[in-house]
């Protein structure tokens, strides 16, 4: 026995021996890592220098505002269109030209205007009568009426015809759907459009819904940005809710671990149940309407998913749903009922831990603080980078002009030979380029900037990682608990992290973020492979994309138990992971069953805070309840603000329980740690808790007879 377990422990490392001085984290450590912490400095001073050279050349207006054909800004102020918020299409129809994929441009005329149409009328009509001045206003500026019809209209000095508009993003779209003073489909008016033909106004009508079905996919980002704007407000009511019920939650489980533990099974196990359960009822309740046996696939695609609510199929397809996950989890809980209960007083042990280090609940909130910082940075800068362009004008026209799609001048281009050659075409704002050095690098200096992103987000991960290990471990190797514990465990562990071992955290962070960048790529090689019809291709990224995901998961659980080994022992990163994966492949059963049982425990109590605030988000912004006087704004997709505050409260719940995640798994390793250097004897006592001695079978007595 003795030969074969000697062989085991030669096959996964040397467990650690006895040693009279440990006492926990050590606090007499040296600097590790120290190349890598250099690199992180001159990548952070690299990073500054981008975020400067973006911001120099950058102009975020250039994404939030819209530019008329000059590629001037609408409704800015200082400007000469500062009283002009909005944009106006001469012919919306042209913007489901080609031309629109290739130049995110319309190759129609567009100006400022104070207020879109709101009548129709034609050019012809217009230019003799006294509905002139009101045409005069969305004809180019300062147009005057000295030309003929067919001039102004081959020149594009005015629209050849005004729709019934309605602002989008600050620009005019045809309100195609209204009923009194805004067109319809199937309206049989017709009117010139200055060469001398006729046409229906069903044809307009089209052409805009083409350009419209172009433009779909902005339009439906807009609308969801218009959403956020009117329903903010409650959004952050519903994350502050989620943040309470966090924490209160959090609180119980300190003292009241085993009952909290058991209420949030049994409350999971309801909230699954109720949900069946209505699920059910709508499903009976839209029996024998009309158009509710409607299948899922032959609706298709809709962007209000309000739609999908009113078919059978819809809440036949969540009842089947939420009974696989309610019947997964009641079984887990059968097989797994033992192993609950040592999870659950683990859990209990944890909560102590917690108790005496309670700071470590507010840690989260600077780790929080952090990561905004560092997504700020980041997205300011993308914003900067990819509006730090020069305004290109080129030459767009409706014919087979040779000139078509080269750059022009618009202070020049109306004496040009090609404005000439070609008198039907038009120089106007097409998108921001630029050919000098700094342009050609800004692909470069976006992959950078994504880069330096995952590198730091992820060193503030492990910053967060190490300071709570460090606290929790000097818990579990204080022998008198609590009167061997340090005066500020959770400020010491802080500061040996950041003094001693920047370079370790950024060592583990720089191959976690190595490997996103390379999924990132990989994703968008994916996007430009999809219209590729080459299977071999598709199949070897999906393989690929597969095998990183794989790659990730693996350096994310390593990186984990070698920070824990950092704030223990002050080691290398190599040193700490090496030792960190021997001593779990030695208790591999244990880590097994215990450490995701509990991980199981904990994705229980934050789905069951995402439920009851998901459930109570799709009461309110579906107007079935009121608080107080109040209720939810109207808006174009109510589902909008309920996935927020859904994602939201699980983003806010996960930082809440990584705390107690991250004492569990560092108890856990210092428990291994405990088993394979002390006996229990008086010479070599146990640090862990009698509870815990007991809970897992390692009284002194066994273990002397082992």
């Amino acid at each position: 026995m003795g030969g074969e377990r000697q062989h085991y422990y030669g096959k996964h490392g040397t467990p650690q021996k006895y040693d009279p001085t440990f006492k926990g984290p050590i606090y007499h450590r040296g600097c590790t890592d120290i190349i890598c912490c250099v690199f992180l400095l001159l990548a952070i001073v690299g990073y500054v220098a981008v975020g400067i050279i973006a911001w120099t050349h950058g102009d975020p207006r250039k994404v939030i505002y819209p530019t008329d054909s000059r590629g001037e800004f609408c409704g800015q102020k200082g400007t000469k269109n500062a009283n002009k918020p909005y944009l106006f299409y001469f012919n919306i129809g042209k913007c489901a030209s080609p031309l629109v994929l290739l130049e995110f441009q319309c190759p129609t005329p567009q100006i400022c205007v104070e207020k879109c149409p709101d009548r129709y009328l034609t050019y012809l009509n217009a230019h003799k009568s006294q509905d002139f001045q009101y045409y005069k206003q969305f004809c180019v500026p300062g147009f005057q009426n000295t030309k003929g019809v067919t001039e102004v209209l081959r020149d594009g000095d005015c629209p050849a015809v005004l729709i019934p508009s309605k602002p989008l993003a600050q620009r005019c779209f045809p309100a195609i759907h209204a009923h009194k003073g805004v067109l319809m489909v199937g309206n049989e008016t017709t009117y010139e459009d200055g060469h001398g033909s006729r046409k229906n106004i069903t044809e307009l009508v089209e052409g805009a819904k083409k350009a419209n079905g172009v433009l779909e996919a902005r339009q439906l980002a807009m609308r969801i940005f218009e959403d956020y704007t009117v329903s903010w407000y409650w959004i952050v009511i519903g994350l502050v809710i989620a943040m309470l019920m966090s924490l209160l939650f959090i609180v119980l489980l300190r003292f009241l671990a085993g009952i909290m533990v058991w209420v949030m099974i049994i409350m999971v196990v309801l909230v699954l149940g109720y949900g069946i359960f209505h699920c059910y009822m709508e499903y009976v309740r839209l029996r024998g309407e009309a158009g509710s046996d409607i299948s899922l696939v032959d609706l298709g695609f809709q962007t209000d998913l309000r739609v999908y609510l009113h078919l059978r199929q819809t809440w036949m397809a969540f009842m089947i749903i939420l009974s696989i996950l309610e019947a997964i989890i009641i079984l887990l809980l059968i097989f797994l009922r033992k192993r609950i209960l040592i999870a659950i007083a683990l859990i209990k042990e944890a909560s102590r831990a917690v108790g005496y280090v309670m700071c470590s609940l507010l840690y989260p909130l600077v780790t929080f603080l952090l990561l905004c910082l560092c997504i700020a940075y980041w997205a300011s800068t993308a914003v900067f980078l990819s509006t730090s362009n020069e305004a290109v004008y080129k030459i767009f026209d409706d014919g087979t002009c040779q000139f078509a799609g080269k750059t022009c001048n618009p202070e020049t281009f109306t004496s040009s030979n090609e404005s000439r050659l070609c008198p039907g075409a038009h120089c106007q704002f097409a998108f921001y380029g630029g050919e000098s050095g700094y342009h050609r690098a800004l692909l470069g200096l976006q992959i950078f900037n994504a880069f330096m992103f995952f590198w730091l987000a992820n060193f503030v991960l492990a910053l967060g990682q190490v300071t709570l290990a460090g606290a929790f471990a000097s818990y579990y190797w204080a022998l008198h608990k609590p009167d061997d514990l340090p005066a500020f465990p959770l400020f010491s562990a802080f500061g040996r992290a950041l003094r001693y071992h920047t370079g370790s955290l950024a060592f583990g962070a720089l191959i976690l973020a190595i490997v996103q960048i390379i999924r990132v790529m990989l994703e968008y090689l994916d996007q430009r492979l999809k219209a590729a019809e080459n299977k071999f291709a598709k199949f070897l990224m999906t393989c690929l994309k597969c095998c990183f995901w794989c790659l990730e998961k693996f350096i994310r659980f390593l990186n984990r138990n070698a920070y824990i080994m950092i704030a223990i022992y002050g080691t290398n990163f190599c040193t700490s992971a090496r030792n960190a994966f021997f001593l779990l492949m030695r208790n591999i059963i244990r880590v097994a069953v215990l450490d995701k049982v509990t991980d199981f425990l904990f994705l229980l109590g934050k789905l069951l805070i995402v439920g009851s605030v998901g459930i109570l988000a799709f009461f309110f912004f579906t107007h079935r309840i009121r608080i107080v006087q109040d209720t939810a704004p109207p808006l174009n997709y109510y589902w909008v603000p309920i996935l927020t505050v859904i994602i939201g409260s699980y983003l806010i719940a996960h930082g809440f329980f990584s705390v107690y995640g991250m004492c569990v798994d560092t108890l856990f390793l210092c428990f291994l740690e405990d088993l394979e250097r002390n006996d229990g004897s008086a010479e070599r006592p146990y640090f862990m808790s009698p509870n815990l001695k007991r809970l897992l079978n390692k009284t002194n007595k066994k273990l002397a007879e082992s």
